[in-house]
């Protein structure tokens, strides 16, 4: 008995090992291996795909590009200058020839002259309305206008000819924006002391605006959500903020006696107003959103133009009165280059070029029109033009909608 029942022992303990090796070491079919090496379903368990990777939290949105105005583009990232960008040129003026386009503000002048940024020289001459101040390109870039006070009228340009197209009325046009949304201009009407909205494309009247204490409104910027403007009022040292849906004043403030603000530029984190005070020999920096001064960074005499580097490091500020240009850091609020025109100069209004490798600036007391070479800060070219040249205007320029002046791209 004892061997037949080692005997049977021994054959279970066989079988019941040979089924498990048969089990553990067949090939198992194509479905079986699907089975095994499928992940998991998320959505059977309720979970997201990325419910076990690292959540990386979103930057919250900064105030000062919340609530944006109706129908402006969106802001790119956190810099309202990230669209203006070296050679970030829209479609609509890619192949526009680049030129600069320089009014003559003199009594008697009639004529934008048109120099070619590539040679350097004079290609044409415009004949336009009396007392040009600036060149402004139109929101959506498709024609320059030039601000003929004399003339009470706008002069349009086609910047793809560069030909004279259509002239249009407009009371003593001093300077032209744009709001954010495209939907009505704005003209500076200096003489009397009136901010004029109108249709951007008629100019005609939509609502005269006169703020109280306000004499010769003549520069302005949009905040970073489109909200508001402030407004630069030169013969009453006195900055005005507006609302740019409803025309009525949101905060004034007082510069003391003897400022004359000019340029007004937004910071690319649309924090601050830069506003250069030509009678203080100052830029002041002046909060966006309260309008009160939170700071000042001094400069030689009669600062007057402002105008941001394609990489956004930097601002370019014009001293009409020094001959000079000084380089202020964004983020230090420092003067850190000072560029000096040979045998002086008084550099006025202008713009970078679409590389961001050029500065062009208008001589106004001088007759002529300076291309500085934004890498070392030395004066490439200095070109006769006749008359008083203000508000030049360098085209094409980055950016996808234009708020005015000579080119305040976003």
């Amino acid at each position: 008995m004892g061997t037949c029942l080692r005997t049977a022992v021994c054959a279970l303990v066989i079988a019941v090992l040979a089924a498990g090796c048969t089990t553990a070491d067949r090939t198992a079919t194509p479905d079986e291996a699907a089975a095994h090496s499928r992940t998991p379903d998320p959505r059977s368990s309720g979970t997201s795909p990325s419910a076990t990777a690292r959540r990386v939290p979103r930057a919250p949105t900064p105030p000062a590009f919340q609530n944006l105005l109706p129908g402006m583009p969106a802001v790119v990232g956190d810099n309202v200058y990230a669209a203006t960008r070296a050679g970030a040129l829209a479609p609509r003026v890619r192949h526009d020839p680049a030129l600069v386009y320089v009014p003559d503000s003199s009594a008697f002048g009639s004529t934008v002259t048109v120099i070619s940024q590539r040679t350097h020289k004079v290609v044409r001459t415009l004949q336009v309305g009396l007392l040009s101040q600036h060149v402004t390109p139109s929101y959506d870039l498709r024609h320059l206008y030039t601000n003929s006070s004399e003339s009470n009228e706008l002069v349009e340009i086609d910047p793809r000819t560069a030909r004279v197209t259509r002239h249009i009325t407009v009371p003593r046009p001093y300077n032209l924006y744009f709001t954010p949304d495209g939907r009505q201009a704005v003209v500076m009407v200096e003489q009397h002391d009136i901010i004029r909205f109108s249709d951007p494309h008629t100019f005609k009247k939509r609502k005269d605006v006169h703020p109280r204490g306000c004499q010769g409104p003549n520069h302005a910027d949009f905040s970073a959500n489109g909200r508001f403007m402030v407004v630069t009022c030169e013969f009453s040292h006195t900055l005005v903020k507006l609302s740019t849906t409803k025309h009525t004043v949101l905060g004034t403030l007082r510069l003391p006696a003897g400022s004359m603000p000019q340029d007004i530029r937004l910071s690319p984190d649309g924090k601050v107003f830069y506003l250069a005070d030509m009678g203080a020999d100052q830029v002041r920096i002046i909060n966006a959103a309260r309008l009160v001064q939170v700071g000042a960074v001094h400069t030689p005499p009669n600062p007057h133009g402002l105008y941001p580097s394609r990489d956004g490091r930097r601002m370019y500020i014009s001293d009409r009165g020094a001959g000079k240009v000084s380089v202020l850091s964004y983020r230090t609020n420092r003067i850190v280059d000072t560029w000096t025109i040979p045998g002086g100069g008084s550099p006025d209004m202008g713009g970078v070029s679409a590389d961001g490798k050029e500065l062009w600036l208008s001589g106004r007391n001088d007759g002529e029109v300076y291309a500085f070479d934004t890498r070392t800060g030395k004066l490439k070219a200095r070109i006769r033009v006749p008359g008083h040249p203000h508000g030049l205007c360098v085209w094409p320029q980055p950016g996808r909608y234009s708020l005015g002046h000579t080119g305040n791209m976003r």
